[in-house]
């Protein structure tokens, strides 16, 4: 038994966070506790300029159009719920990859009933999405009623990267929405909107951006959001003299009281990214990945492990699985914690559909996933705790 905590679950969630993030909600709620559009007063224009500056923040980060076309959402999952079943209507057929997670499936499934449809993308057993330049490959999959790609950018499970540029350019030139999962990847690779031809960029922001839980977002091109229909209604603080919802960015989308207190340590957590550096961090956490699977090689070639996804730094992120062949995923990830303190997450990850991609359903697997305050010594002392184990 141990009393030293080794998280490795920044997956799911960053941890720990700058101190700077839990300070500026305490700043927030302590200084400023005003919501925006609801006062004329000085608190409340100071909440204004904080939500402003947050939204240009990410629009800088994501390459997007302007901050107006930043929306503020509880997370991802509300984001691509709003996005997927804002834009789409009955007849219409979609494409997404095989590794999706269910913030993406299972909205699709339920829109069956209404008489939309998807394909899935089949992915190699390593997560990955082989095309070539301008994505010609996936033309066999079109149907005259095909209306957008839906992706992630990079598996929860596995951590391979899927070539988002490339389907970019496809649905350019086919006319088609591009919609985006940067769950696990923004904060930690780069994602520009206008190179990648993104239309529609969902974010969280408790993961690479290092913020709170309860605050994630949307970033729209200009011209799509008429395309898309506000799945909620109410207030906004703006032409209150109607009870039509406004048809003006960010307001046709955000109605109610923002996390202000949750966007506030957001910005921290964009200030600590920027501050530090995009590229910085994502060579910090590919170092500790490769030192990770460099030391989990030896596991493999006995016959004690299988790594899932790509076994060498090439078009992944820090997010590593495996499967025991002699234990269970789960008695394993218990030892680990029990043990060791080390903290994963056992199990199917929400993405059930990447699982049977990867051939580890139903069984699972465990995932390391690295972030940006992990150290070689965390990576070493978690090999020695596998070859302990497994």
């Amino acid at each position: 038994m141990t009393n030293k905590r080794i998280y490795l679950d920044n997956a799911a969630t960053s941890f720990p966070k700058p101190a700077s993030v839990p300070a500026a909600m305490t700043d927030f709620m302590t200084n400023v506790g005003a919501n925006i559009g609801r006062g004329s007063y000085e608190s409340a224009y100071d909440a204004g300029m904080l939500v402003y500056d947050v939204r240009d923040r990410l629009c800088r980060l994501f390459g997007g159009p302007d901050p107006s076309q930043v929306v503020f959402t509880m997370n991802v999952t509300m984001s691509l719920n709003m996005l997927i079943k804002g834009l789409l209507r009955p007849g219409d057929h979609v494409l997404v990859s095989s590794m999706e997670h269910n913030a993406v499936m299972r909205p699709l499934v339920q829109l069956e009933k209404e008489g939309i449809s998807f394909t899935r993308l089949p992915c190699l057993p390593d997560g990955s999405l082989p095309v070539t330049e301008g994505a010609p490959e996936l033309g066999k999959y079109l149907r005259e009623n095909t209306r957008a790609v839906i992706m992630t950018h990079a598996s929860n499970v596995c951590g391979t990267v899927l070539p988002a540029r490339e389907i970019g350019a496809f649905c350019k030139k086919n006319g088609l929405v591009f919609i985006l999962d940067t769950a696990q990847t923004a904060g930690v690779l780069p994602v520009d909107m206008k190179e990648m031809n993104i239309d529609g960029l969902a974010f969280t922001g408790h993961k690479g951006l290092l913020g709170p839980q309860g605050i994630g977002g949307f970033l729209l091109r200009k011209g799509l959001a008429d395309r898309i229909r506000p799945l909620i209604a109410g207030g906004t603080g703006s032409i209150s003299h109607t009870e039509i919802m406004p048809d003006f960015m960010p307001d046709r989308f955000e109605s109610g009281t923002l996390n202000l207190p949750g966007i506030a340590g957001l910005g921290a957590g964009l200030r600590f990214v920027e501050e530090n550096g995009l590229t910085a961090i994502c060579e910090h956490e590919r170092m500790l990945t490769g030192l990770f699977l460099e030391g989990l090689l030896p596991l493999a070639e006995a016959g004690r492990i299988r790594i899932l996804g790509k076994k060498d730094l090439a078009g992944r992120t820090g997010v590593v699985s495996l499967q025991p062949t002699e234990l269970d995923p789960a008695e394993a990830a218990y030892r680990l914690d029990a043990e060791f303190g080390i903290q994963t997450r056992v199990g199917l990850h929400c993405a059930p559909s990447a699982h049977k991609t990867l051939g580890t359903f139903p069984a699972g697997t465990i995932r390391f996933s690295f972030g940006v305050f992990n150290t070689p010594e965390d990576v070493e002392t978690a090999l020695a705790a596998l070859k302990a184990i497994v």
